[in-house]
């Protein structure tokens, strides 16, 4: 069993960094694996709607993206961590979101992964980055962990005890929750119900 935590921000050793850090130490002293990936640095582009991986399953676009699909799937659970810019996740987490959809076809492959958020803001807008990535979750047949909010509002999280620990401890509850080896049922793995697949011939 492994755990990724995923830091979306473009910044190295920010504050996300920090608390995807700490959440992993959570999932570490339940003894699951953990593997961090951030996006800082990596070459990984936008979706550009070319629609090839609704046929394929697999995305046109060559870059670092291969390597996280990877990391993504070989993962039990998936801490995805963001700072919050405009109201929103950032362009990196936006861009990761749109491309994992090849990764529905030509099943749901994310079903069943455990998937927890850490969100960090100045101020505004951590509840449009909640909401985004938990219907993300449900797109993709993921169970819905908790989550870490941080207003940081320009300091430093390493000094806010309580939303390291939070982090923690989210780290420790998606630890147990993958061990519970949930499987999503198998007859909605395409991500249409049976009716509407017989009915349409899809």
């Amino acid at each position: 069993m492994k755990i990724l935590g995923l830091s979306c921000s473009p910044r190295k050793a920010g504050n996300t960094d920090t608390l995807i850090t700490e959440a992993l130490a959570g999932v570490t002293s339940e003894g699951v694996e953990t593997e961090f990936f951030s996006v800082a640095g990596k070459d990984i582009k936008p979706c550009d709607g070319c629609g090839a991986c609704r046929k394929t399953g697999v995305c046109n676009i060559k870059d670092d993206m291969q390597t996280l699909y990877e990391r993504l799937l070989e993962a039990d659970g998936i801490i995805y961590g963001t700072p919050v810019y405009f109201h929103g996740m950032s362009a990196q987490a936006k861009a990761i979101v749109d491309r994992t959809l090849a990764l529905r076809y030509p099943t749901i492959q994310l079903s069943g992964k455990v998937g927890g958020v850490i969100a960090t803001a100045g101020r505004l807008g951590i509840i449009d980055v909640l909401k985004s990535f938990y219907f993300y979750f449900a797109f993709n047949h993921m169970i819905p962990a908790d989550y870490v909010i941080s207003h940081v509002a320009g300091k430093a999280v390493k000094e806010d005890e309580l939303t390291l620990k939070t982090a923690y401890e989210l780290g420790r509850e998606m630890a147990q929750m993958v061990k519970q080896k949930f499987e999503f049922p198998p007859e909605f793995a395409r991500g249409l119900t049976p009716y509407v697949a017989e009915k349409y011939n899809l």
